[in-house]
């Protein structure tokens, strides 16, 4: 297939541009470099990429980049509740507003989307029930909320399908070291012990890996896919921070955690997910919490700065 990617150099595309490549597709990937990121470099080398050092909000390049694709993948975002707090305009231009403008541009009949989401919608679900895709969503920050709209868009407008994902984790050549696993794995090797805010608070988790590898799987298998949104995360991980940290742990003996007994955590979400539909279809993951861990243990011997961080 002929595949454009907007967002591409990013956290989930700098595993997904590699994978499609692999796997005999024509990748186009369009985006701002904001991170000065270097993560593509290793597919240049591939005839089948093109790289384009734009914007996914400006009309006019999209419009051309669109021509002749048979799908759209929109990655572009300001991803995580602290950056899009900073940047709120921003964040509706971009989380939204990209997102809408490739729906306007493509040809609906002809060209499919594959949109990702988060399963931040869900913000403060009710204790011990699964959230499913047919729970109603209430997300809690500007960024669950222009996702959500954006989800709407996208299967609305048809030919479509969207993942909710995860909290992601794992090792990316575009690395995040925000994200929460990631975060305390990274002060469990370098300060070997964290604060923990509300930490029985919980959320579902996926490898950035198999985020990818749920794109592909939803490539191969569209047809009967389209239309729905689908929950994408590890069925046997939804465990609170302080069930994270004692897996981190069981990796790093010398790994001290204390929960305040004061304060809170600015990020309220509180939650377990159901991803039966989306393996109802077939598609399993591959990579566990510890796997992601024993990975960024690894990680954090090249990695030993914030600049990796979205916030």
């Amino acid at each position: 297939m002929n595949i454009l990617i907007t967002g591409g150099a990013g956290y989930i595309g700098s595993v997904l541009t590699p994978l499609l490549l692999a796997n005999g597709h024509n990748v186009t990937v369009v985006d701002s470099f904001m991170y000065r990121q270097t993560s593509l470099l290793d597919c240049c080398v591939n005839k089948n990429l093109t790289v384009i050092n734009g914007d996914a909000r400006d009309e006019k390049l999209m419009a051309e980049l669109i021509k002749g694709k048979d799908l759209i993948i929109p990655l572009a975002a300001l991803v995580g509740f602290p950056l899009c707090e900073k940047n709120k305009i921003d964040a509706e231009n971009t989380n939204f507003g990209a997102v809408d403008l490739v729906l306007k541009l493509r040809d609906k009949d002809t060209q499919k989307v594959i949109f990702p989401c988060t399963n931040s919608g869900y913000g403060v679900g009710e204790k011990d029930i699964y959230c499913t895709e047919e729970t109603p969503i209430n997300p809690i920050s500007l960024y669950g909320r222009t996702k959500m709209r954006a989800e709407t868009a996208v299967l609305e407008s048809g030919n479509s399908l969207t993942f909710r994902f995860a909290t992601l984790f794992g090792a990316s050549p575009r690395m995040r070291t925000d994200l929460l696993v990631n975060d305390f794995t990274y002060r469990a090797v370098f300060d070997r012990t964290v604060v923990v805010f509300e930490g029985n608070f919980k959320r579902n988790y996926l490898h950035v890996r198999d985020a990818a590898g749920a794109f592909l799987f939803a490539i191969n298998n569209f047809e009967k896919m389209q239309g729905r949104q689908y929950n994408c995360g590890l069925s046997d991980c939804n465990i609170s921070k302080l069930e994270l940290c004692a897996k981190i742990k069981e990796h790093i003996p010398s790994f001290v955690y204390i929960e305040s007994p004061i304060g809170t955590d600015p990020d309220k979400r509180d939650y377990i997910v159901s991803n039966e539909r989306l393996e109802s279809m077939g598609w399993r993951p591959s990579f566990t919490v510890d796997d992601g861990i024993e990975e960024l243990i690894k990680t954090y011997q090249i990695v030993k700065n914030n600049q990796y961080s979205n916030i």
